[in-house]
């Protein structure tokens, strides 16, 4: 429960910093919540801000438009900024290349709208 408070934590300073992310903390804290405490599970699940995409990944597996346009955007410019500005090893880059690679794919294999009922 304490990691479940602690990723809480974290995603509300991701709700109020632009360069951190507050669904993936939020979905970990519900993963936590929901081997912990039925409770704060539906908590947060019902939570009137934060439910409404923890309940469409939990659902239906959904990364909405605008979310899949911001971390894809990121992802480029953390690229570009690595790559053009830094002085990181060859290495380095590479693997960071191929980790936001395969962000990229898991997040664009997922759907961004619910499935008409």
């Amino acid at each position: 429960m304490i990691i479940g408070w602690v990723f809480v934590g974290l995603g509300v300073v991701g709700a109020v910093l632009p360069v951190m992310p507050t669904t993936p903390f939020m979905l970990v804290a519900l993963w936590c919540f929901a081997k912990s405490s039925d409770r704060f599970h539906a908590w947060l699940f019902y939570h009137p801000v934060f439910g409404p995409p923890l309940r469409d990944w939990e659902i239906n597996r959904v990364i909405p438009l605008y979310a899949k346009v911001f971390a894809l955007g990121s992802m480029a410019i953390s690229i570009v900024y690595v790559v053009g500005f830094s002085q990181a090893p060859w290495w380095a880059m590479a693997a960071m290349g191929g980790t936001c690679t395969a962000g990229a794919v898991f997040i664009l294999s997922k759907p961004s709208r619910k499935p008409v009922q």
